[in-house]
């Protein structure tokens, strides 16, 4: 599909807009990108339906669009982060100056419920992180990461973004750069503490073959570990370890915070674990661990 097609006014407004989203918002370069398609794309309706450009718009040809959306089966999440995209774009054209009132005012998004991540037992986490044929170099790299991710709960970006210089394994910790530039300190955890320290004196090098980084984890080509190799790592072992379930990048992350939740770790810590700066992000892992519960007791209560 040809990319939607912007003058130079409306490119210029974007550059500006995504810088304010990186620097005022802390958002993520993936969410970045997901607004910037969604006004590109209203852009383009509004040139070719309404004769009109975004300086122009009126609360009723937002309704508009936002109808002929839904008349195309777009889903409430993609409706509200739509909706999210232009709030935020019009909030910044109203301090810059560039209007005088906001049309997205009034304009309300799909209401969208808080659906329970996927997430696995601890018996199948156990089977994925024996997956990694250890015997090979390729082997450790890839447990070293499974474990430090599990034990850590970090996102799969922070994983493979990890320096050499984030990682104190005498302290056993690491610290991690996550959303919007916020350090924080992780601990490690013995295990994958000894995973690492064998996969920094062991594989790793064997892996550079005499090249430097200061990446912590690399490939064979003395790179740094994308976020989509390591997905597809993941999945790899998943299937060898006889998983079945449906898995997301996150999946071991979610694991690390009902696992800790189930052992009777306290919200707040789990919260400053995971980075969260809202604790409702973190309160839906109360939801899981009530419903794993619920499934304890029907299972193994005499009357459940």
């Amino acid at each position: 599909m040809e990319p939607p097609r912007l003058d130079a006014i409306e490119r210029e407004l974007i550059r500006l807009f995504q810088d304010c989203l990186w620097i005022e918002e802390g958002l993520s370069t993936n969410t970045q990108k997901a607004y910037v398609s969604d006004l590109e794309l209203f852009a383009v309706w509004l040139s070719a339906q309404r004769g009109k450009n975004w300086l122009d718009v009126q609360a009723g040809d937002i309704e508009a669009y936002l109808l002929l959306k839904l008349q195309q089966k777009a889903s409430n999440r993609s409706s509200a982060r739509l909706v999210s995209s232009l709030r935020k774009f019009y909030g910044w054209l109203l301090r810059e100056g560039k209007l005088e009132y906001d049309p997205t005012l009034g304009i309300d998004a799909p209401q969208l419920g808080k659906p329970l991540p996927h997430t696995l037992t601890e018996s199948e986490v156990g089977n994925l992180l024996l997956a990694p044929d250890v015997g090979d170099r390729l082997g450790q790299r890839d447990r070293a990461m499974l474990e430090l991710l599990y034990a850590t709960g970090l996102r799969v970006t922070e994983l493979v973004s990890l320096r050499l210089n984030q990682v104190g394994l005498r302290q056993g910790v690491v610290r991690v750069i996550g959303k919007g530039g916020k350090d924080r300190l992780v601990p490690i955890g013995e295990e994958a503490a000894s995973w690492l320290e064998t996969y920094l004196g062991d594989a790793r090098p064997v892996i550079l073959a005499g090249r430097l980084s200061e990446d912590l984890f690399v490939t064979e080509r003395g790179s740094s570990m994308t976020r989509q190799a390591f997905w597809h790592i993941i999945k790899r072992y998943a299937l060898k370890a006889g998983i079945r379930k449906h898995l997301s990048p996150h999946t071991l992350r979610h694991a690390f915070a009902t696992h800790l939740l189930n052992h009777g770790a306290d919200l707040r810590v789990v919260q400053l674990l995971l980075g969260h700066s809202d604790l409702s992000s973190t309160q839906i892992y109360t939801h899981i661990a009530r419903e794993r519960l619920k499934e304890l007791h029907a299972r193994c209560h005499p009357r459940g």
